[in-house]
């Protein structure tokens, strides 16, 4: 018995045999044309920011259209980057109002950023068409061009790791070489001051070689306004501003040449450097804690009960008690530290993570292990890593969970909301937490996908 069924084509009724129908079916696939999908290499890095997003430090847009449409000014909960699907980014820098993406790429820029761009921090970056006019704000990462030329490109280096301040970067290639670019008027960048520089539609790009023989440069750490490089011998390189002595070159003002900060750190192997403002904190291999710069809020102790402003590297004996020191964070009116056990300590003025009720610490004082996960499910919970901008901390576990407390400016913490965090809080990322990195307004996370 045949099976017919009715079909209309064209207000016509035709009537097709199940057979028939089939053999029609068969004909019209194989006449398709075949298409080959290109299969992406899975990875597994996660890029995650959040805070203020009218900046364009956050890198989210893809078009001003779009941005003009969402209105979004700050996003309050850790939003998963799409420029790190397609780059593999390796490390990750929040300055003011802008950031910076080091790319692991075998062709093209190894150097990316997004957000304001008013002095140079993020190269030459051109609108599109003839007139080709410099831009001042971005919203989507473009690639940095390390040449410092607008004419032409030099082959690119593999960027490591790189560092921002307020309105400057500092890039360490895999052949330890730095380059510098953005704002030089406190002579940060490690170049000679020009008065009234236009860093905007002349930006420049240098490289900084400190005097050293064989010993490369092997960490590189932006404060506001000044520079600081760390030598694989462990040695300590410093310019730009120092009126609070920040440079730790032993004198004030602006530095615009690149030396030695010494004072009790000399002969010492520093291991560790942390400053995201004017206060500098030191960590040898020994686990010995250094500082210099800013005291006012009592960042450096007893030390500098007599002079807030140290232009001296200082050995700081009030840190004795917390063992064996393998993480700091400075930041603008208080400290952080990390012990080889694990456990954190804050001290100065703000918010330091004991509650609501205090506010200044003068020695370093545990944090209680409890508020980073250790408990009695978890007994052997430990931190690993400690960030700070100039208002808020962050601090990792070995469970790669992240935790943030401080002033929630533009909802800087991630939390959801913009209320001021006082004790540490764990933040919901969906991912393995590797490195945070705190601006002044807005936070960068580099993860790894669980599985």
């Amino acid at each position: 018995m045949n099976h017919f069924r009715q079909q209309t084509h064209g207000g016509r009724k035709c009537l097709y045999s199940s057979s028939a129908r089939r053999s029609v079916l068969r004909q019209d696939v194989s006449q398709l044309p075949k298409h080959r999908f290109p299969i992406a290499k899975p990875s597994d890095t996660r890029l995650y920011v959040w805070g203020l997003a009218a900046t364009g430090a956050l890198g989210m847009q893809t078009s001003l259209k779009k941005q003009a449409y969402v209105h979004t000014d700050f996003v309050q909960h850790p939003s998963r980057l799409s420029f790190a699907e397609s780059h593999s980014v390796t490390d990750a820098t929040a300055g003011y109002g802008f950031s910076i993406y080091a790319v692991k790429d075998t062709k093209g820029a190894s150097l990316w950023g997004t957000g304001i761009n008013t002095d140079g921090q993020l190269g030459f970056q051109k609108a599109p068409g003839e007139h080709k006019k410099p831009i001042e704000l971005l919203i989507y990462p473009a690639p940095i061009d390390l040449s410092g030329s607008t004419e032409g490109k030099e082959e690119q280096r593999q960027i490591k790791q790189v560092s921002a301040g307020r309105a400057h970067v500092l890039a360490l290639a895999n052949d330890g070489s730095v380059f510098a670019f953005g704002n030089n008027a406190y002579g940060q960048c490690g170049r000679r001051i020009v008065p009234d520089e236009d860093y905007f539609r002349n930006p420049v790009v240098n490289t900084i070689n400190p005097d050293t023989t064989e010993d490369r440069v092997c960490l590189v750490e932006c404060g506001q306004d000044h520079s600081l490089l760390l030598t694989e011998a462990g040695r300590v390189f410093s310019c730009g501003w120092s009126d609070d002595g920040q440079a730790g070159q032993g004198r004030y003002g602006l530095i615009d040449k690149v030396g030695p900060a010494e004072g009790d750190i000399k002969g010492e192997k520093i291991v560790k450097i942390s400053s995201s403002c004017d206060t500098v904190l030191a960590v040898n291999d020994k686990g010995e804690l250094f500082g210099w710069g800013n005291s006012e809020y009592g960042q450096l102790g007893p030390v500098a009960e007599d002079n807030p402003q140290i232009n001296v590297p200082s050995y700081l004996p009030f840190a004795k008690h917390c063992g064996k020191i393998v993480d700091v964070a400075a930041a603008g009116s208080y400290c952080l530290i990390l012990n080889e056990n694990g456990d954190v300590f804050s001290w100065g003025y703000g918010i330091l993570g004991f509650g609501p009720e205090v506010q200044h610490r003068p020695t370093p004082t545990l944090i209680p292990p409890t508020l980073f996960g250790r408990n009695a499910f978890n007994p052997n919970v430990r931190v690993i890593a400690l960030s700070c901008g100039i208002t808020h901390s962050a601090a990792i576990n070995d469970q790669h969970d992240l935790y943030m407390w401080g002033h929630n400016r533009h909802a800087c913490l991630g939390l959801g909301h913009k209320n001021d965090q006082f004790f540490p809080l764990k933040v919901a990322l969906n991912a393995q937490v590797v490195k945070v990195s705190c601006g002044v307004d807005h936070t960068i996370a580099l993860c790894k996908a669980f599985v």
